[in-house]
């Protein structure tokens, strides 16, 4: 632990004194500087003064992502346009796209997080980097680049598609590390494997894993295949990007959140209560040095529970997110995740872990299906012992009844950025 930043060997007083400071001057700031919060703090009763402690934060009204679509494009910008370095955004898929903002300081605290985030996955100075994220508004494929260009790596910025290509990249250059979904790390692998190449047989060591929810499941089916240390890594474009959080090398027990530029919370998605450590719950990020767009009790979505540091003492870990809330199916009464699913489906003996949840309806009922892709060197009799399997793994361990489909091998779409799990098929009103 001898190259550790300062801030990572913190005791947790100095830090939690460190994180007051700076949450004070986040709240000021944005009270200050975004018109969004001044309203929202004042029809809260709140006042950034009234922040003497952190437990105070939760005084303070939530950020929606709402918020941000009501305030497209600059709204929420907390310094002149002239001090704008760079701007993100989402798809917009589900509506307006959410924009974020970033000072000059503020990428370099975000490639600062992310360094920190490679090295404790593993990477070292020297090292090669394969980014897979995609560049361009989403934050993945930038945020990881100039996160290893911090540490002293050597970027590959390959970015998505083109999997033949990608493939014979890192063969020929032979990079120790690959950033990536994890869902297309697999369609990488499924491509080495076409090409007669074994996955093991490349030069990657580490694989460091993003933007999607992601199983233990999957987690075995990557290190098995392509023989690296596959690790988790966690981030959002309306806090910074990837590098909030990490997990480490050396343990894969959650994912360390960097709490000095990142402080989390909690709560019951529902009563909307702070939930004491070790309950899972709705996770919220309060950014506590982001100049350009600072963001108060933001929502994710996400869902999860903090824990006691490990590898990095001074710093929570989250668990690995279980979904989201807003991925949340409801089925006859039934809570269901697409990742409950993935795992059931890693575990059937000839099925690939390609995989869609098809949602349509059936008379006046909702009815769920479940496609996947069966493996290469499955015949009709695996084929058929893996659908009766899966039938069941899913009754017994979700508690649904669901039809299950096996299709060919390399029909179903392939993702080169976050897995479309959820497909919507039903009847609109």
């Amino acid at each position: 632990m001898t190259d550790l930043e300062a801030a990572e060997r913190l005791s947790a007083d100095e830090l939690a004194a460190l994180q007051l400071e700076r949450l004070q001057w986040t709240l000021r700031h944005a009270y200050a500087n975004v018109p969004c919060y001044t309203r929202k703090f004042d029809e809260a009763g709140v006042h950034p003064d009234d922040c003497r402690e952190l437990a105070d934060l939760a005084k303070f009204p939530f950020t929606t992502k709402e918020d941000l679509r009501q305030n497209y494009p600059f709204g929420m910008f907390a310094v002149p346009q002239a001090e704008v370095r760079r701007v993100h955004a989402s798809s917009g898929t589900t509506g307006k796209p959410t924009v974020v903002g970033y000072t000059e300081q503020d990428l370099d605290t975000w490639a600062t997080v992310v360094a920190r985030s490679i090295r404790a996955a593993g990477g070292r100075p020297g090292d090669k980097v394969h980014v897979a994220y995609g560049y361009g508004l989403f934050t993945g494929g930038l945020g990881a680049h100039y996160g290893a260009e911090k540490l002293g790596c050597t970027v590959i910025p390959a970015s998505g598609g083109m999997t033949a290509r990608q493939v014979q990249l890192i063969t020929d250059f032979r990079p120790e590390i690959i950033m990536v979904t994890p869902s297309y790390l697999l369609t990488l692998l499924d491509e080495f494997e076409r090409q007669g190449v074994d996955p093991k047989t490349s030069s990657l060591r580490v694989g460091i894993f993003g933007a999607e929810p992601w199983t233990e499941q999957m987690r075995a089916e990557i290190e098995e295949r392509c023989g690296i240390d596959a690790v988790d890594i966690y981030g959002l474009s309306e806090v910074m990007g990837p590098g909030v959080a990490q997990e480490c090398v050396e343990t894969k027990d959650g994912l360390h959140i960097w709490e000095d530029h990142f402080y989390p919370e909690v709560i019951d998605p529902f009563t909307e209560d702070v939930l004491p450590g070790g309950t899972e719950g709705e996770l919220l990020f309060t950014s506590l040095t982001k100049q350009a767009m600072p963001i108060i009790r933001y929502r994710t979505r996400d869902l999860t529970r903090l824990q006691p540091g490990t590898a990095r003492p001074a710093f929570r870990r989250m668990a690995k997110v279980t979904g989201r809330s807003d991925d949340l199916i409801i089925l006859r009464g039934v809570n269901v995740f697409p990742t409950q699913i993935e795992e059931i489906v890693l575990r059937t003996a000839g099925l690939s872990p390609h995989f869609q949840l098809v949602r349509s309806t059936r008379g006046r009922l909702d009815h769920l299906a479940v496609r996947v892709e069966a493996r290469h060197d499955a015949s009709a009799d695996d084929r058929a012992r893996a659908a009766n399997e899966l039938g069941s793994g899913i009754k017994d361990g979700v508690g649904i009844s669901v039809e299950v489909n096996i299709v060919d091998p390399d029909t179903l779409e392939r993702s080169l950025g976050k897995m479309r799990r959820v497909v919507d098929e039903r009847d609109k009103p």
